[in-house]
């Protein structure tokens, strides 16, 4: 299917329908990346790279309830979203997509996996949330200014741009608990992961202090055949702080 490069709408479902907006980015292999609750922003650059790069089609959404965009109430969870998201990759018969997802876009990649829907080829979750680990929780961001989410969020926040609408990773904290609930996480999460079949790779920042590396293994650990990589010298946001690197492991992966 060839569709021209561009932010478009797209309308999932026939009875009752759910538009999605997505930035598309048609260099041929597609991609589907999903943010975190940063926003966004905190994935174009990355998006932008990995189009002109690999030479790659780059779908990059804006979930719905982010950034000021409507949200359908029929989209009560992350299944639910993920299951829209399944529905954009019918709309635009794609296959063989390789999904990656950001923390919040994480859990949202691997909920997308258990879908268990063919035209996805294979999972990255790069610093991914939503699992619950004994003696590993998750940074409570709920109530930090953006700066002090900054500080957990990068190896070195000094040498860090922020995102180009120069927000940095401040989430839309009622966007993304709308979705996750107020804990940001899901207690049956990492046993459904055992039944997800489809290639996953798991990608950490060794500097993470928002899920620390112990909590990214255990995320590995949970899902059959999955790989982790400890990225040395970046945080939560690997794509953001350390984009090249992210590009490389992500280029050695697809070329398998």
């Amino acid at each position: 299917m060839n569709t021209p490069t561009g932010t478009r709408t797209v309308r999932v479902g026939a009875a009752h329908p759910v538009d999605i907006t997505v930035d598309d980015r048609d260099r041929t292999r597609p991609f589907l990346l999903l943010h975190g609750g940063g926003g966004v922003a905190t994935m174009t650059g990355f998006a932008g790279l990995l189009a002109e790069r690999a030479h790659a089609r780059v779908l990059l959404p804006t979930h719905p309830g982010f950034a000021g965009t409507p949200r359908d109430p029929r989209l009560a969870d992350v299944a639910d979203l993920a299951r829209a998201y399944v529905g954009m990759l019918d709309e635009l018969d794609l296959v063989d997509v390789t999904v990656l997802g950001n923390s919040f876009g994480g859990w949202l990649a691997a909920e997308i996996a258990l879908a268990a829907s063919p035209r996805v080829g294979a999972v990255l979750i790069v610093d991914g949330i939503g699992i619950e680990v004994d003696g590993h929780p998750m940074t409570d961001v709920s109530g930090m200014s953006p700066a002090e989410i900054r500080t957990y969020s990068f190896h070195d926040p000094s040498r860090t741009p922020a995102p180009a609408d120069g927000g940095g990773p401040s989430p839309d904290v009622r966007a993304l608990i709308g979705y996750t609930g107020p804990t940001m996480s899901d207690p049956t999460l990492a046993g459904r992961l055992a039944g997800l079949t489809t290639p996953t790779h798991v990608l950490w920042g060794a500097s993470d202090r928002i899920v620390d590396p112990a909590y990214g293994r255990a995320y590995a650990d949970a899902i059959p055949g999955a790989t982790f990589t400890v990225l040395p010298g970046t945080g939560h946001l690997p794509q953001l702080e350390t984009p090249e690197t992210v590009l490389d492991k992500v280029l050695s992966i697809v070329r398998r």
